[in-house]
């Protein structure tokens, strides 16, 4: 039985790392800059656990004699590990993509190490500890910078075949109206992807036009009379009560948790829900939609989560 679970969260511009003990008990959370350069990577990854392993008293599980602290490493990356080829696939840190990470890493380190999507870590995160904690099936989502989600059923991450599943950023938008005709351009090739119209960007640039990044301060100004960002919020409401619509009619989940920077719009809690209705195949929806609790320690918490106390 490990003594402490490690996670690490391989951000696009810092690697975060966090220690829990035997109960998920923060213990140690510490970040360093990413290098941004594969190699690099890899050997900070490397350095930055040998030396919180060495603060703690600890060595990894796998070579840990009776009496000897030992410890689990788990880390969530953007993009996923291809099941066919081991390497990494859709990744927005691009030089990732197609690099053997998952198995450099455990050469790197000596250590079995389990790797995972960062919205899959998010959704175990809330799942075992957090906002979703007692619900069945938690659909965490992260809207940020891009959008992505992950599954966790009974406390099992659901990858799928392709390692793909819960990529909802990639659908089309549903019930599309006339007015929101020609669909938007994706980085993937597509027209239409949710993740066009409701990332952060998007929601910025409905509010201040193109080449706007960020949405901050978007409610304050609808509070104030600004028609512009009322105008903005309420559409953008309309888009995201349709696309938990659709994934409700899919996977009826128990919970739908939020993350990412606009998981603290106040507006989403308030008028989603009722929304739901329209869209959803059942005369009733129920379904909750709740801000999550860990913030921006549910990636890395998540990671760690990846092993079981047990193990």
């Amino acid at each position: 039985m490990a003594d402490y679970r490690l996670g690490i969260d391989l951000g696009g511009t810092k690697i975060e790392i966090a220690a829990l003990d035997r109960s998920g008990e923060l213990v140690l959370r510490e970040r360093i800059p990413n290098p941004g350069i594969y190699p690099e990577a890899v050997i900070a990854v490397r350095d930055l656990v040998a030396n919180v392993e060495k603060r703690l008293g600890c060595v990894s599980s796998h070579i840990a004699t009776d009496g000897q602290k030992s410890s689990t490493l788990g880390i969530g990356i953007p993009g996923a590990i291809s099941p066919e080829t081991g390497l990494i696939k859709n990744s927005n840190a691009t030089w990732l993509n197609n690099q053997p990470f998952g198995r450099d890493l455990e050469a790197a380190m000596a250590r079995p190490v389990r790797s995972e999507n960062d919205a899959n870590c998010f959704a175990l995160s809330e799942a075992s500890d957090g906002a979703g904690v007692g619900a069945a099936t938690v659909f965490g989502v992260i809207i940020g910078t891009g959008m992505g989600a992950g599954i966790v059923t009974r406390g099992q991450v659901v990858t799928g075949r392709h390692h793909i599943a819960g990529e909802w950023g990639h659908l089309p938008l549903p019930w599309v109206t006339l007015e929101e005709f020609p669909m938007r351009k994706c980085f993937c090739g597509n027209e239409g992807c949710l993740e066009r119209y409701l990332c952060g960007a998007a929601l910025a640039e409905d509010w201040k036009g193109p080449g706007s990044k960020s949405a901050a301060g978007i409610e304050d100004a609808a509070r104030n009379g600004d028609q512009t960002a009322v105008a903005a919020l309420d559409r953008y409401m309309d888009r995201f009560a349709r696309a938990c619509a659709m994934i409700i009619n899919v996977l009826d989940p128990d919970m739908i948790v939020l993350g990412g920077g606009l998981s603290n719009l106040d507006t989403i809690y308030d008028k989603v829900p009722p929304l739901l209705a329209r869209n959803v195949i059942t005369p009733t929806c129920t379904t909750p939609i709740v801000r999550n609790k860990h913030g921006d320690s549910s990636g890395v918490r998540g990671a760690a989560w990846l092993w079981d106390v047990t193990e």
